[in-house]
């Protein structure tokens, strides 16, 4: 699970910080629509070593 950092546009990336090994790392991100910051995430696909696919954590 991460959050949004850099909103997430419907063409192209944008960030979220993600915890990983108690600590949190930045990764570039897409979603299927635009997200805005601050909205927590979850990973469903890791494109490249720093790169991921996400969609909205539910409610």
């Amino acid at each position: 699970m991460g959050r949004v950092t850099v909103p997430i546009p419907a063409d192209g990336p944008g960030e979220v910080l993600v915890s990983v090994r108690g600590g949190s790392e930045a990764y570039a991100a897409w979603a299927d629509r635009p997200l805005g910051r601050n909205l927590r995430v979850i990973v469903t696909e890791c494109v490249s070593a720093r790169s991921v696919i996400v969609e909205p954590f539910p409610a």
